[in-house]
């Protein structure tokens, strides 16, 4: 798959593409070749030659570590050794007839370590702009959730005795 826009040739972009099953037909392809040419770059995918004539499309160690960190039930967030001084706010607005992806969006926050501001807005000290967008798709939330960084809160104490900043 990830090969069709990573090969050079064109033939050989026919073979990665010629082995999709049928439910990625689905898929636009031109964002999946985005997607898995990303990848690739990223070195997240390998291809290799198949004996078929096929080309597979493989995940490389960095890219098994990667979507380890990414399953939902085991998602994390690295804290790093020094607090950058800015803080991460999610807000979300979700209407009652999601309420389950919405109790389940607020439990995946506190469990993350994040702090209730109110009912819908948590603060979080740390870089988690691509957890968060995991999350949000995953829960199928992206239109009811903002992420924001700010330098400035007025109950930024009380924060950093609740994280242990200084």
């Amino acid at each position: 798959m990830a090969l069709g826009l990573a090969a050079h040739s064109p033939r050989r972009r026919r073979r990665v593409f010629k082995n999709i099953p049928l439910e990625f037909n689905k898929i636009d392809r031109r964002v999946l070749q985005r997607i898995i040419r990303e990848f690739h770059r990223d070195r997240l995918v390998d291809f290799k030659e198949d004996g078929d004539n096929g080309v597979r499309i493989i995940l490389t160690e960095q890219g098994v570590k990667k979507a380890l960190r990414y399953n939902i039930d085991a998602i994390f967030i690295e804290e790093p050794k020094k607090w950058d001084g800015k803080w991460r706010i999610v807000v979300f607005d979700i209407p009652e007839k999601m309420k389950k992806a919405r109790e389940a969006l607020r439990d995946k926050l506190r469990k993350l370590g994040f702090y209730q501001l109110q009912k819908s807005v948590f603060v979080f000290p740390f870089a988690c702009h691509d957890e968060i967008n995991f999350i949000v798709e995953f829960f199928e939330l992206r239109s009811n959730v903002r992420i924001m960084t700010v330098l400035d809160i007025t109950n930024e104490a009380e924060l950093k005795l609740h994280f242990g900043l200084s």
